[in-house]
C-alpha cells in the first residue's frame, strides 16, 4: 500500500463537485421564487447553509453560478441530443434540429439569458478553461465534420474554422431576438443557418 491512497483526489473532486451543484441548484431555486435580479448572493450563501467566502471562492458572482447550471443541463441532454441529431441526415437536416432544439431552450431561459451571455462575453478565453466553455464550437464542429464526411458540406475548409464562423452567427441570432429585433427565435435562427448554408448569393 502505498503513502497515497490513489481513490482520494477522485473523492475530493466528487465532493466538490457535489458542492457546486448544490450551490447552483439553491441558488436556481431562489431565482425561480424570488426573482434573479432580487436574490443576492449572500441570500444564496444562507439557504444553501455555506460561509460567503466558501460561495465566493467558487461562484464570485451570481452569473457564474447560472454558467455552471446551464452547462451542466448541456452535459446531462448529451446523450439524449445524439440520439435526436442521427435520427437526421448530416448535413443541414441535422443542423436545423440542433438550432430548433436550442431555440426551444433559450425560448424557456430568455430571462436569464442577457445577464449570461454578458457575463460569458467578458469571461477571457484561456488555456484549460475548457470545463467552463458551453461546449457549442465541438458540437458545431462534429456536425459539421460528419456532414463533410458525408459529402454534404463542402472539404476546402477546417470543421474548427467553420465552427467558430457559425457559433459567432448563433449569437448574432441570439442577440437580435433578445433585444427585440427578432419576434420569433426559431425563424431567426433557420434564417442565420441559410445564410451560413448558402451564403449571400442571389436565388434564380
Amino acid at each position: 500500500m502505498t503513502a497515497i491512497d490513489p481513490v482520494e483526489p477522485g473523492r475530493r473532486e466528487r465532493k466538490r463537485l457535489q458542492q457546486l451543484d448544490h450551490l447552483a441548484d439553491t441558488a436556481w431555486a431562489l431565482f425561480e421564487a424570488e426573482g434573479y435580479e432580487q436574490v443576492t448572493m449572500e441570500r444564496i450563501a444562507q439557504v444553501a447553509d455555506v460561509a460567503k467566502g466558501t460561495l465566493y471562492k467558487h461562484f464570485p458572482v451570481k452569473e457564474a453560478l447560472l454558467r455552471h447550471r446551464f452547462h451542466r443541463e448541456l452535459r446531462e441532454g448529451e446523450a439524449e441530443g445524439r440520439r435526436i441529431l442521427a435520427a437526421e441526415a448530416p448535413g443541414p437536416a441535422r443542423l436545423r434540429r440542433f438550432m430548433a432544439a436550442s431555440a426551444d431552450w433559450s425560448e424557456r431561459n430568455r430571462r436569464y439569458l442577457p445577464a449570461y451571455l454578458q457575463f460569458r462575453l467578458g469571461e477571457p478565453r484561456r488555456a484549460g478553461a475548457a470545463v467552463e466553455r458551453s461546449g457549442l464550437e465541438p458540437i458545431f464542429a462534429e456536425l459539421i465534420a460528419d456532414a463533410q464526411a458525408a459529402g454534404a458540406f463542402r472539404q476546402d475548409i477546417e470543421p474548427a474554422a467553420l465552427a467558430v464562423y457559425l457559433e459567432f452567427l448563433y449569437l448574432a441570432a441570439l442577440l437580435r431576438w433578445l433585444g427585440g429585433a427578432a419576434d420569433s427565435l426559431p425563424t431567426e435562427m433557420d434564417k442565420m443557418l441559410s445564410v451560413f448554408l448558402e451564403g449571400l448569393a442571389c436565388r434564380a
